[in-house]
């Protein structure tokens, strides 16, 4: 019998004295386990109160804790209720955790109720038997705000765009036909003449630019329709509600821009051994910013790299390893197992603003000439498009890791043909020729002259 010895893990320690609260817009039932008094050894009491979710209640709640000697603190995750209580304990000095309310769900049969969940809460406190959840720290929780929002925003104006198209096919305006987007300068021309009156679809054709102007007849019968003032004056709305959602998005990029340079950690260092926000762009330079070393990895721009760094951080401390980092973004199917029967399972949702940034990054590299783009053609044969897809993210993700784990290492491609090139020869043939004589046939190898 072989016997398995597993660690425990840093969070699973034991606590003398503990709090929890659990969280509700208003308010939040707290409750605290310490040692009792009196009594036989090893007796714990519990205490349990309403504490108002305002910014003072809850700092002079931080103040008793304090003054109690409270080890951990730990905070259920229920929508965004829980920022006030997480902030305010933080400044204060004390250890508190976040956690899934998935990971704390009471035992079946027993009665559900405030009072009962924050005891439940502490009792999972003080045995160290609770995840927390990855928080980061305020400068990064500030920049996944800006990210965040332009993500929101970017995607508000594609609907917008859709929207337009919608209103184009109404008014038999075909011109996203022969264009292959609205956004081109060719077809803005094109709209600003139709609003202001134009409906002469030979004059409308003329405005195209650049490589458009080789569709000309295309454009001419795309442009015939029926295009009326009504239609002038929603496509002026929507042109403005686009021009405005530019703007803003284009105001994000550049305050997410400096917010990344006034992180030292972001820094890259001169071969001059000189660092700073300006450091580590020339060619010798022995480290380059953090955004430059990731934009190098296949599939990632500049903008990926940004979201990325605002949702798992720069310190790989929280994920000792790549293994935690893609468990914990749910790039890693499940693995389900009982007695001899074992399958994996759903990789899960994650998070959705860094998994949707992995998947652009993933869709860009399948399409390369790289080991990320011929790791994707290998698996969508027997596993599927999406499949392949999220595989290619996680293979992204480890390569983020280990980037942000060593700030001296810089992304070098294996090569389209790693594989190829590690294929055995000998036992490849032996198999094909031995496929060959169970179809009946009689093999004779020549080699091929050079």
């Amino acid at each position: 019998m072989q016997i398995q010895e597993i660690p425990d893990e840093e969070c699973e320690r034991l606590f003398d004295r503990v709090c929890a609260v659990d969280v509700a817009k208003a308010s939040g039932k707290v409750c605290t386990r310490l040692p009792r008094a009196e009594g036989p050894p090893g007796a714990r009491v519990s205490r349990v109160w309403d504490v108002p979710a305002t910014t003072r209640a809850v700092i002079e709640l931080a103040a008793y804790l304090v003054g109690l000697g409270i080890q951990k603190v730990t905070l259920e995750s229920t929508s965004d209720y829980w920022r006030i209580w997480y902030y305010l304990f933080e400044a204060a000095g004390l250890d508190v955790q976040l956690v899934n309310a998935r990971d704390v769900k009471n035992v079946p049969g027993r009665p559900k109720t405030d009072k009962l969940d924050a005891v439940w809460l502490a009792k999972l406190t003080e045995k160290g038997l609770l995840r927390p959840s990855f928080v980061p720290p305020p400068e990064i929780r500030q920049l996944r705000d800006y990210t965040r929002l332009r993500i929101d925003l970017t995607y508000e104006r594609t609907r917008h765009y859709a929207r337009l198209e919608k209103l184009l096919e109404d008014a038999l305006i075909k011109v996203s036909s022969v264009a292959s987007k609205l956004d081109t300068k060719s077809v803005r021309d094109m709209l600003e003449a139709l609003i202001a009156g134009e409906r002469d679809p030979i004059q409308l054709a003329l405005l195209a630019r650049g490589r458009m102007r080789s569709k000309h007849c295309e454009l001419v019968e795309a442009l015939t329709g029926r295009f009326d003032d009504h239609h002038g004056e929603l496509a002026r709305m929507l042109l403005d509600s686009i021009d405005a959602l530019t703007g803003q998005i284009d105001q994000l990029t550049t305050r997410i821009e400096e917010l990344i340079a006034a992180i030292p950690a972001t820094w890259g260092v001169d071969a001059d051994g000189t660092t700073g926000p300006d450091a580590g762009r020339g060619p010798d330079a022995p480290v380059l910013p953090v955004v430059d070393r990731l934009d190098e990895a296949t599939g990632i721009g500049r903008e990926i790299a940004q979201t990325v760094i605002a949702e798992i951080g720069l310190s790989m401390t929280q994920f000792s390893t790549p293994q935690r980092l893609t468990s914990w973004a749910k790039l890693t199917p499940r693995t389900i197992q009982s007695g001899t029967r074992q399958h994996a399972g759903k990789t899960g949702k994650g998070n959705p603003y860094l998994k949707g940034a992995l998947g652009q990054a993933a869709a860009a590299a399948a399409k390369t000439q790289t080991f990320l783009g011929e790791r994707y053609r290998r698996l969508v044969k027997r596993r599927g498009k999406l499949k392949a897809l999220v595989a290619v993210a996680r293979s992204i993700l480890v390569i983020v890791w280990h980037l942000l784990n060593d700030p001296t290492a810089r992304f070098h491609d294996l090569g389209a043909d790693y594989h190829s090139n590690r294929t055995d020869k000998d036992k490849k043939t032996r198999n094909h020729v031995r496929q060959l004589q169970a179809l009946g046939y009689t093999v004779t190898l020549n080699p091929i002259a050079a």
